[in-house]
Protein backbone atom coordinates (compact mmCIF):
# COMPACT_ATOMS: atom_id res chain seq x y z
CA UNK A 1 0.00 0.00 0.00
CA UNK A 2 2.41 2.72 0.72
CA UNK A 3 4.63 1.68 -2.50
CA UNK A 4 1.16 1.84 -4.31
CA UNK A 5 1.02 5.82 -2.86
CA UNK A 6 4.47 6.35 -3.12
CA UNK A 7 4.29 5.46 -6.80
CA UNK A 8 0.66 7.61 -7.18
CA UNK A 9 2.47 11.11 -5.97
CA UNK A 10 5.39 10.33 -7.80
CA UNK A 11 3.00 10.36 -10.96
CA UNK A 12 0.98 13.62 -10.18
CA UNK A 13 4.08 15.32 -9.02
CA UNK A 14 5.66 14.55 -12.58
CA UNK A 15 2.20 15.88 -14.29
CA UNK A 16 2.66 19.00 -12.22
CA UNK A 17 6.26 19.93 -13.37
CA UNK A 18 5.25 19.38 -16.93
CA UNK A 19 1.88 21.56 -16.82
CA UNK A 20 3.95 24.34 -15.52
CA UNK A 21 6.98 24.10 -18.11
CA UNK A 22 4.04 23.84 -20.59
CA UNK A 23 2.56 27.26 -18.92
CA UNK A 24 6.20 29.04 -18.90
CA UNK A 25 7.03 28.13 -22.49
CA UNK A 26 8.22 31.15 -24.45
CA UNK A 27 5.55 31.15 -27.51
CA UNK A 28 7.11 31.79 -31.11
CA UNK A 29 7.55 35.43 -32.53
CA UNK A 30 4.92 36.65 -34.69
CA UNK A 31 4.04 39.87 -36.64
CA UNK A 32 5.88 42.63 -37.80
CA UNK A 33 9.05 43.57 -36.02
CA UNK A 34 10.25 46.56 -34.70
CA UNK A 35 12.62 48.93 -36.71
CA UNK A 36 15.66 48.17 -34.06
CA UNK A 37 15.72 44.36 -34.80
CA UNK A 38 16.59 45.04 -38.65
CA UNK A 39 20.21 46.38 -37.61
CA UNK A 40 21.03 43.24 -35.60
CA UNK A 41 20.02 40.78 -38.47
CA UNK A 42 21.66 42.52 -40.79
CA UNK A 43 25.48 41.46 -41.38
CA UNK A 44 28.48 42.90 -42.15
CA UNK A 45 29.58 43.18 -45.57
CA UNK A 46 32.91 42.88 -46.13
CA UNK A 47 34.53 46.27 -47.49
CA UNK A 48 35.38 45.63 -50.78
CA UNK A 49 39.05 47.72 -51.98
CA UNK A 50 39.14 49.72 -55.20
CA UNK A 51 41.50 47.76 -57.59
CA UNK A 52 44.03 50.55 -58.98
CA UNK A 53 44.92 50.64 -62.26
CA UNK A 54 48.83 50.43 -62.63
CA UNK A 55 51.20 51.63 -65.25
CA UNK A 56 54.61 50.11 -65.42
CA UNK A 57 56.34 52.54 -68.49
CA UNK A 58 59.67 51.10 -69.73
CA UNK A 59 62.54 51.19 -67.35
CA UNK A 60 65.21 53.77 -67.95
CA UNK A 61 68.32 51.57 -68.94
CA UNK A 62 70.60 53.67 -66.79
CA UNK A 63 72.96 54.04 -69.22
CA UNK A 64 76.27 55.94 -68.05
CA UNK A 65 77.47 58.97 -69.42
CA UNK A 66 81.12 59.08 -68.99
CA UNK A 67 82.79 56.55 -72.00
CA UNK A 68 84.68 54.71 -69.22
CA UNK A 69 82.28 53.57 -67.30
CA UNK A 70 79.69 52.86 -70.65
CA UNK A 71 82.88 50.04 -71.44
CA UNK A 72 80.95 48.03 -68.89
CA UNK A 73 78.09 48.41 -70.62
CA UNK A 74 76.41 46.90 -73.78
CA UNK A 75 73.53 49.79 -74.73
CA UNK A 76 71.83 47.68 -76.80
CA UNK A 77 71.46 44.81 -74.18
CA UNK A 78 70.42 46.98 -71.51
CA UNK A 79 67.82 48.83 -73.64
CA UNK A 80 66.46 45.50 -74.13
CA UNK A 81 66.27 44.72 -70.31
CA UNK A 82 64.73 48.01 -70.29
CA UNK A 83 61.47 46.31 -71.84
CA UNK A 84 61.85 43.00 -70.24
CA UNK A 85 62.27 44.55 -66.74
CA UNK A 86 58.73 46.28 -66.61
CA UNK A 87 57.13 43.38 -68.33
CA UNK A 88 58.88 41.21 -65.23
CA UNK A 89 57.62 44.61 -62.76
CA UNK A 90 54.25 44.13 -64.50
CA UNK A 91 54.18 40.10 -63.37
CA UNK A 92 55.23 40.35 -59.99
CA UNK A 93 52.55 42.81 -59.05
CA UNK A 94 49.45 40.61 -61.11
CA UNK A 95 50.99 37.73 -59.02
CA UNK A 96 49.85 39.77 -56.08
CA UNK A 97 46.14 40.17 -56.58
CA UNK A 98 45.96 43.36 -55.50
CA UNK A 99 45.76 45.50 -58.53
CA UNK A 100 43.47 46.01 -61.34
CA UNK A 101 44.90 45.90 -64.69
CA UNK A 102 48.69 46.58 -64.80
CA UNK A 103 50.07 47.50 -67.84
CA UNK A 104 53.59 48.26 -69.53
CA UNK A 105 53.38 51.74 -71.62
CA UNK A 106 56.15 53.01 -73.62
CA UNK A 107 56.59 56.26 -71.44
CA UNK A 108 54.88 57.78 -68.13
CA UNK A 109 52.17 59.49 -70.20
CA UNK A 110 49.39 57.02 -70.41
CA UNK A 111 46.36 56.88 -67.77
CA UNK A 112 46.65 55.08 -64.99
CA UNK A 113 46.42 55.36 -60.92
CA UNK A 114 49.28 54.26 -59.59
CA UNK A 115 52.69 54.83 -61.49
CA UNK A 116 55.88 52.26 -61.17
CA UNK A 117 59.12 53.87 -62.65
CA UNK A 118 62.26 51.67 -62.58
CA UNK A 119 66.17 52.31 -63.66
CA UNK A 120 68.15 49.87 -64.20
CA UNK A 121 71.27 50.14 -61.94
CA UNK A 122 73.42 46.80 -62.49
CA UNK A 123 72.88 43.66 -64.33
CA UNK A 124 75.89 41.50 -65.33
CA UNK A 125 74.25 37.78 -64.61
CA UNK A 126 75.84 38.11 -60.86
CA UNK A 127 74.15 41.08 -59.68
CA UNK A 128 70.84 43.03 -60.60
CA UNK A 129 70.33 46.43 -58.66
CA UNK A 130 67.25 48.59 -60.15
CA UNK A 131 65.73 52.10 -58.48
CA UNK A 132 61.82 52.32 -57.97
CA UNK A 133 59.89 55.19 -57.79
CA UNK A 134 55.88 54.67 -57.54
CA UNK A 135 54.11 57.88 -57.69
CA UNK A 136 50.32 57.97 -57.67
CA UNK A 137 47.98 60.08 -60.25
CA UNK A 138 47.33 62.58 -57.86
CA UNK A 139 51.38 63.01 -58.13
CA UNK A 140 51.96 61.40 -54.06
CA UNK A 141 54.78 59.67 -53.91
CA UNK A 142 54.71 56.39 -52.25
CA UNK A 143 58.04 54.53 -52.72
CA UNK A 144 61.11 55.76 -53.71
CA UNK A 145 63.47 52.65 -53.03
CA UNK A 146 66.48 50.63 -54.63
CA UNK A 147 66.37 46.88 -55.03
CA UNK A 148 69.48 44.26 -55.21
CA UNK A 149 69.78 40.63 -55.46
CA UNK A 150 72.61 38.52 -56.38
CA UNK A 151 72.52 35.25 -57.87
CA UNK A 152 74.03 32.22 -56.38
CA UNK A 153 77.01 30.67 -58.76
CA UNK A 154 75.17 27.46 -58.01
CA UNK A 155 71.61 28.68 -59.50
CA UNK A 156 72.15 27.78 -62.62
CA UNK A 157 73.69 24.34 -61.60
CA UNK A 158 70.08 23.21 -60.21
CA UNK A 159 67.97 21.61 -62.73
CA UNK A 160 64.83 22.41 -61.39
CA UNK A 161 65.54 26.23 -62.17
CA UNK A 162 66.16 25.37 -65.89
CA UNK A 163 64.04 28.20 -67.56
CA UNK A 164 63.50 30.31 -64.42
CA UNK A 165 65.11 33.82 -64.33
CA UNK A 166 67.35 34.02 -61.82
CA UNK A 167 66.25 37.97 -61.26
CA UNK A 168 62.74 37.20 -60.22
CA UNK A 169 62.95 37.36 -56.70
CA UNK A 170 63.88 41.03 -57.16
CA UNK A 171 61.03 41.74 -58.65
CA UNK A 172 59.15 39.69 -55.86
CA UNK A 173 60.50 42.23 -53.26
CA UNK A 174 59.60 45.35 -55.05
CA UNK A 175 56.06 44.28 -55.62
CA UNK A 176 55.69 42.94 -52.03
CA UNK A 177 56.78 46.57 -51.04
CA UNK A 178 54.04 48.34 -53.11
CA UNK A 179 51.38 45.89 -51.56
CA UNK A 180 52.64 47.18 -48.26
CA UNK A 181 52.33 50.49 -49.55
CA UNK A 182 48.77 49.93 -50.46
CA UNK A 183 48.06 48.69 -46.99
CA UNK A 184 48.17 52.45 -46.23
CA UNK A 185 45.02 54.27 -48.02
CA UNK A 186 41.80 53.85 -46.98
CA UNK A 187 39.30 53.27 -49.26
CA UNK A 188 38.24 56.74 -49.40
CA UNK A 189 41.36 57.67 -50.77
CA UNK A 190 42.04 54.68 -53.37
CA UNK A 191 38.01 55.92 -54.37
CA UNK A 192 39.41 59.39 -54.75
CA UNK A 193 42.32 58.50 -56.28
CA UNK A 194 40.34 56.86 -59.34
CA UNK A 195 38.38 59.76 -59.57
CA UNK A 196 41.38 62.06 -60.04
CA UNK A 197 42.39 59.57 -63.13
CA UNK A 198 39.70 60.24 -64.98
CA UNK A 199 39.41 64.09 -64.25
CA UNK A 200 43.42 64.02 -65.18
CA UNK A 201 42.69 62.22 -68.70
CA UNK A 202 39.75 64.32 -69.38
CA UNK A 203 42.20 67.06 -69.31
CA UNK A 204 44.31 66.12 -71.98
CA UNK A 205 40.85 66.55 -74.14
CA UNK A 206 39.63 69.90 -72.61
CA UNK A 207 41.16 71.42 -69.87
CA UNK A 208 39.04 74.08 -68.80
CA UNK A 209 36.29 71.61 -68.47
CA UNK A 210 37.89 69.71 -66.30
CA UNK A 211 40.74 71.18 -64.24
CA UNK A 212 38.02 73.13 -62.28
CA UNK A 213 37.25 70.16 -60.32
CA UNK A 214 40.76 69.73 -59.25
CA UNK A 215 43.63 71.89 -56.98
CA UNK A 216 46.87 71.87 -58.10
CA UNK A 217 50.36 72.45 -55.64
CA UNK A 218 53.19 72.12 -57.85
CA UNK A 219 52.84 68.48 -59.54
CA UNK A 220 50.45 67.51 -57.35
CA UNK A 221 46.67 67.28 -57.67
CA UNK A 222 43.89 67.22 -55.11
CA UNK A 223 40.10 66.43 -55.39
CA UNK A 224 38.15 69.89 -54.64
CA UNK A 225 34.34 69.29 -55.92
CA UNK A 226 32.86 66.49 -58.64
CA UNK A 227 30.38 66.68 -61.91
CA UNK A 228 27.22 65.26 -61.28
CA UNK A 229 27.27 61.41 -62.33
CA UNK A 230 25.64 61.56 -65.10
CA UNK A 231 27.61 64.63 -66.27
CA UNK A 232 27.87 64.52 -70.09
CA UNK A 233 31.57 65.94 -70.87
CA UNK A 234 33.00 63.06 -67.95
CA UNK A 235 30.43 60.41 -69.95
CA UNK A 236 32.27 61.15 -73.12
CA UNK A 237 35.72 60.95 -71.61
CA UNK A 238 35.33 57.63 -69.86
CA UNK A 239 33.71 55.87 -72.94
CA UNK A 240 37.20 57.43 -74.95
CA UNK A 241 39.42 55.85 -72.24
CA UNK A 242 37.80 52.75 -72.59
CA UNK A 243 39.04 52.98 -76.02
CA UNK A 244 42.59 54.32 -75.17
CA UNK A 245 42.55 50.76 -72.45
CA UNK A 246 41.83 48.77 -75.29
CA UNK A 247 44.83 49.99 -77.06
CA UNK A 248 47.54 49.90 -74.61
CA UNK A 249 46.13 46.39 -73.79
CA UNK A 250 46.84 45.44 -77.62
CA UNK A 251 50.64 46.63 -76.85
CA UNK A 252 50.95 44.12 -73.98
CA UNK A 253 50.80 41.45 -76.57
CA UNK A 254 54.18 43.52 -78.02
CA UNK A 255 55.92 43.37 -74.70
CA UNK A 256 55.37 39.76 -74.01
CA UNK A 257 56.43 38.44 -77.64
CA UNK A 258 59.58 40.99 -77.42
CA UNK A 259 60.48 39.15 -73.61
CA UNK A 260 59.57 35.42 -75.30
CA UNK A 261 61.76 36.46 -78.35
CA UNK A 262 64.99 37.04 -76.22
CA UNK A 263 64.35 34.68 -73.73
CA UNK A 264 66.45 31.73 -74.53
CA UNK A 265 69.28 34.22 -75.70
CA UNK A 266 69.04 36.16 -72.55
CA UNK A 267 68.73 33.25 -69.94
CA UNK A 268 71.89 31.77 -71.65
CA UNK A 269 73.56 35.21 -71.33
CA UNK A 270 72.37 35.57 -67.99
CA UNK A 271 74.44 32.27 -66.90
CA UNK A 272 77.42 32.51 -69.40
CA UNK A 273 78.12 36.22 -67.87
CA UNK A 274 77.50 34.77 -64.31
CA UNK A 275 80.70 32.49 -64.69
CA UNK A 276 82.79 35.21 -67.07
CA UNK A 277 81.85 38.09 -64.01
CA UNK A 278 83.54 35.37 -61.48
CA UNK A 279 86.50 34.66 -63.95
CA UNK A 280 86.81 38.23 -64.64
CA UNK A 281 87.17 38.60 -60.61
CA UNK A 282 89.27 35.82 -60.04
CA UNK A 283 91.28 37.17 -62.89
CA UNK A 284 91.63 40.50 -61.31
CA UNK A 285 92.68 39.20 -58.06
CA UNK A 286 95.23 36.98 -59.52
CA UNK A 287 96.69 39.98 -61.96
CA UNK A 288 97.34 42.15 -58.81
CA UNK A 289 98.45 38.72 -56.31
CA UNK A 290 101.47 38.99 -59.55
CA UNK A 291 102.03 42.06 -59.75
CA UNK A 292 102.84 42.87 -56.33
CA UNK A 293 105.21 39.96 -55.91
CA UNK A 294 106.85 40.83 -58.92
CA UNK A 295 107.10 44.63 -57.51
CA UNK A 296 108.40 42.59 -54.03
CA UNK A 297 110.63 40.69 -56.28
CA UNK A 298 112.51 43.78 -57.82
CA UNK A 299 112.69 45.31 -54.68
CA UNK A 300 114.35 42.74 -53.36
CA UNK A 301 116.99 42.60 -56.08
CA UNK A 302 117.66 46.25 -55.55
CA UNK A 303 117.81 45.74 -51.88
CA UNK A 304 120.57 42.69 -52.70
CA UNK A 305 122.51 44.87 -55.45
CA UNK A 306 122.92 47.20 -53.15
CA UNK A 307 124.12 45.54 -50.00
CA UNK A 308 126.25 43.68 -52.49
CA UNK A 309 128.03 46.55 -54.10
CA UNK A 310 128.57 48.10 -50.73
CA UNK A 311 130.14 44.85 -49.02
CA UNK A 312 134.34 44.29 -49.07
CA UNK A 313 133.56 40.90 -49.84
CA UNK A 314 133.87 39.87 -53.71
CA UNK A 315 131.96 36.80 -53.26
CA UNK A 316 129.47 38.56 -51.09
CA UNK A 317 129.36 41.48 -54.12
CA UNK A 318 128.89 38.84 -56.76
CA UNK A 319 126.16 37.19 -54.72
CA UNK A 320 124.26 40.10 -54.22
CA UNK A 321 124.85 41.31 -58.13
CA UNK A 322 123.71 37.30 -59.21
CA UNK A 323 120.76 37.84 -56.57
CA UNK A 324 119.75 41.53 -58.20
CA UNK A 325 119.73 39.86 -61.59
CA UNK A 326 118.16 36.50 -60.78
CA UNK A 327 115.61 38.82 -58.72
CA UNK A 328 114.94 41.07 -60.99
CA UNK A 329 114.16 38.40 -64.52
CA UNK A 330 112.24 37.06 -61.77
CA UNK A 331 110.60 40.14 -60.80
CA UNK A 332 110.21 40.97 -64.83
CA UNK A 333 108.53 37.04 -65.72
CA UNK A 334 105.98 37.79 -62.96
CA UNK A 335 104.56 40.86 -64.32
CA UNK A 336 104.61 40.20 -67.25
CA UNK A 337 101.79 37.44 -66.29
CA UNK A 338 100.10 40.10 -64.89
CA UNK A 339 100.08 41.90 -67.87
CA UNK A 340 98.39 38.83 -70.07
CA UNK A 341 95.93 38.20 -67.21
CA UNK A 342 95.02 41.03 -67.49
CA UNK A 343 94.86 40.52 -71.35
CA UNK A 344 92.55 37.64 -70.23
CA UNK A 345 90.66 39.92 -68.05
CA UNK A 346 89.73 42.47 -70.54
CA UNK A 347 88.50 39.45 -73.30
CA UNK A 348 86.21 38.57 -70.35
CA UNK A 349 84.71 42.10 -70.32
CA UNK A 350 84.27 41.97 -73.89
CA UNK A 351 82.47 39.10 -73.85
CA UNK A 352 79.95 39.55 -71.79
CA UNK A 353 79.55 42.99 -74.08
CA UNK A 354 79.06 40.95 -77.25
CA UNK A 355 76.79 38.69 -75.85
CA UNK A 356 73.90 41.77 -76.27
CA UNK A 357 75.02 42.59 -79.29
CA UNK A 358 71.85 40.94 -81.49
CA UNK A 359 69.31 42.04 -78.77
CA UNK A 360 66.31 44.80 -80.18
CA UNK A 361 62.78 45.52 -80.36
CA UNK A 362 60.51 46.69 -83.09
CA UNK A 363 56.94 47.23 -83.59
CA UNK A 364 55.34 47.02 -86.69
CA UNK A 365 53.09 49.26 -88.31
CA UNK A 366 49.47 48.39 -87.75
CA UNK A 367 46.27 49.69 -88.49
CA UNK A 368 43.81 51.04 -85.96
CA UNK A 369 39.80 51.41 -86.51
CA UNK A 370 37.44 53.74 -84.35
CA UNK A 371 34.41 53.65 -85.52
CA UNK A 372 34.24 54.58 -88.97
CA UNK A 373 37.41 56.26 -89.10
CA UNK A 374 41.00 54.65 -88.79
CA UNK A 375 44.44 55.94 -88.18
CA UNK A 376 47.60 54.24 -89.30
CA UNK A 377 50.86 53.98 -86.85
CA UNK A 378 53.65 53.73 -87.89
CA UNK A 379 57.33 53.55 -85.85
CA UNK A 380 58.49 52.48 -82.21
CA UNK A 381 55.76 52.00 -79.49
CA UNK A 382 56.57 55.28 -78.29
CA UNK A 383 55.69 56.94 -81.33
CA UNK A 384 52.47 54.48 -82.13
CA UNK A 385 51.31 55.77 -78.58
CA UNK A 386 51.77 59.30 -79.22
CA UNK A 387 50.07 59.35 -82.73
CA UNK A 388 47.12 57.28 -81.26
CA UNK A 389 46.81 60.20 -78.41
CA UNK A 390 46.60 62.63 -81.33
CA UNK A 391 44.20 60.78 -82.98
CA UNK A 392 42.18 60.51 -79.86
CA UNK A 393 41.99 64.41 -79.30
CA UNK A 394 41.09 64.89 -83.12
CA UNK A 395 37.83 62.11 -82.21
CA UNK A 396 37.09 63.89 -79.30
CA UNK A 397 37.58 67.69 -81.31
CA UNK A 398 34.91 66.18 -84.00
CA UNK A 399 32.25 64.93 -81.16
CA UNK A 400 30.54 67.69 -80.74
CA UNK A 401 27.15 66.55 -79.14
CA UNK A 402 27.04 64.59 -76.19
CA UNK A 403 24.53 62.41 -76.69
CA UNK A 404 26.25 60.90 -79.71
CA UNK A 405 27.38 57.40 -78.64
CA UNK A 406 31.18 56.04 -79.52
Amino acid sequence: MILKKIITVFVIFTFFLSGCATHNRTTSTVGPLPSSSYSKAVKKQPVTIPLLEVIIPVFDPGLPESEEDAKEVWPELRRAEANRFALKMKDALEATGKFGAVRVTPDGSATGDLYVLGRIEASNGREVAVEIEVVDISGKRWLAESFEHEVSPDFHRDQRNKGLDPYDPLFEQAAAAIVEELSDYSLQALTDLQYITNLRFGTNFSEETFMQYMETRGNTFSLVSKPSDNDPMLERVKAIRVRDQLFIDSLQDNYTSFSDQMNESYLMWQEQSLFETQAARDAKRKSMGQAIGGVLLISLAVLAGVSGSNSNSTGASAAGTTGAILGGLAGASLLSKSFKTSEEAKVHREALNELGQSIDMELSPRVIAFERQSVELTGDAKEQFAQWRKFLQKIYAEEQTPDVQL
